[in-house]
């Protein structure tokens, strides 16, 4: 499954809770939502931006957004932080990305993603993003 994929079942999983009322958010949670996506929306902007950056651009904006998000989870107990866990632990594979060429030596494990892992792993991160701002109207 890819993290889009992934992303879009962990946001149907808070919408419904949500709509059910299994998860009413309280005002930290739609505090730590908000600065969350306007952390994220900073980080990965549109596509047509982030694919007219180069790959270590690209690259670092992603890892921007994972950091963005680990310091979310740190501010919050419960389910927004089983939430923003349970997408961080989907991104993982940003992780392992390289953007540089290797120099005839080990990279520790990380590959370089394609263009479109990368437009995927970007598309997830707007998904998020978007919920997490629905997230603090709530």
């Amino acid at each position: 499954m890819d993290m889009r994929a992934v992303i879009e079942d962990l946001v149907e999983e808070a919408e419904r809770q949500i709509r059910e009322q299994t998860w009413a958010p309280e005002p930290a949670d739609r505090i730590v939502a908000a600065k969350a996506a306007a952390d994220l929306g900073a980080a990965v902007g549109p596509p047509e931006a982030q694919q007219a950056l180069s790959a270590v651009d690209r690259l670092a904006h992603l890892r921007e957004a994972l950091a963005d998000l680990a310091i979310a989870l740190a501010q919050i107990h419960g389910r927004l932080a089983w939430f923003i866990g349970a997408a961080t632990t989907a991104l993982t594979p940003i992780l392992h990305w390289r953007a540089l060429p290797t120099e005839d030596g080990p990279t520790f494990g990380t590959v370089r993603p394609t263009r479109d892992q990368y437009a995927e792993a970007e598309d997830a991160i707007r998904r998020l993003q978007s919920t997490l701002a629905d997230i603090s109207t709530v």
